[in-house]
């Protein structure tokens, strides 16, 4: 069975960190664009970050630029969101998914978490 799974949500107050990890059971994250979005007013999803299959990161989310990070652990099979700075408006679900290919659309991928809550205190 195909799945990820994200963790490392929760509570925390503005100006601190947070580190999301995607963790995959069933397939290779290596294989994969990994894409983090996030739920978004007046939006299903919003595309945050997106590490593509060579390394290669894109920023979709202009608010996070200086602030969050994306690595992929290829031992452990994980791609983590580092999360810094973090403001109250950065409080929402976050979901990360897995396609071909980066993008902003979430359409181009074809696996998706289930979400972690994360929630940023002022």
């Amino acid at each position: 069975q195909l799945q990820l799974v994200e963790s490392g949500g929760g509570l925390v107050q503005s100006g601190g960190s947070l580190r999301l990890s995607c963790a995959a059971s069933g397939f290779t994250l290596d294989d994969y664009a990994i894409g983090w979005f996030r739920r978004a007013p007046a939006k299903e999803r919003e595309a945050v970050l997106c590490l593509n299959r060579l390394g290669g990161s894109t920023i979709y989310a202009d608010s996070v630029k200086g602030r969050f990070t994306i690595a992929r652990d290829s031992d452990k099979n994980t791609v983590d969101l580092q999360m810094n700075s973090l403001k109250p408006e950065d409080t929402t679900v976050y979901y990360c998914a897995a396609g071909r290919v980066c993008g902003s659309w979430s359409g181009l991928y074809d696996y998706w978490g289930q979400g972690t809550q994360v929630t940023v205190s002022s």
